[in-house]
């Protein structure tokens, strides 16, 4: 079971009692160039900043490659579930939008990343389904500032 640290069960019911509190910090994940190229291929985004090393090293104000922006983004979703953000009485999670996402320190080839998420609010649709908004800060191995910030929301279905 998941339990606060002040001793309450993190659940589907209880859920409200955790708005403003960090839910958890995920462990690190490397996001190497062959993750970078097979997202390039995905999406169809090969601009040379992602995928062209040799020329990234000697063009790029950055010293290599560096991740889409929209890798980062995407990572996000994975890396909050490792935080617990899923209640363990919740059937499914499911992705319901996102506010306020800012970009705003390159992910460089080979960087670590982990997702630090706290819970900013509950919004109770019926007794099944609860919309939560958090808070994801994407944070980079020895970096100040966090690759992004992003308000995720996600519908839980009891």
């Amino acid at each position: 079971m998941n339990i606060d640290k002040y001793g309450i069960k993190y659940s589907i019911t209880t859920i409200e009692e955790f708005v403003g509190r960090e839910l958890g910090v995920s462990d690190w994940v490397v996001v190497d160039q062959a993750r970078i190229d097979a997202f390039a291929q995905c999406t169809g985004d090969t601009q040379w900043i992602h995928v062209d090393v040799e020329r990234a090293k000697r063009e790029s104000p950055f010293g290599g490659t560096i991740a889409h922006g929209y890798l980062t983004l995407s990572l996000l979703a994975a890396l909050a579930i490792e935080t617990g953000v899923i209640p363990e009485d919740a059937s499914a999670g499911l992705n319901y939008g996102l506010d306020k996402v800012r970009f705003m320190t390159p992910v460089k080839a080979g960087a670590r990343v982990r997702n630090r998420v706290t819970l900013l609010a509950v919004d109770r649709k019926d007794g099944a389904r609860v919309i939560v908004k958090t808070k994801n800060e994407l944070q980079i191995d020895g970096e100040d500032k966090p690759a992004l910030i992003a308000e995720t929301l996600a519908m839980l279905i009891a």
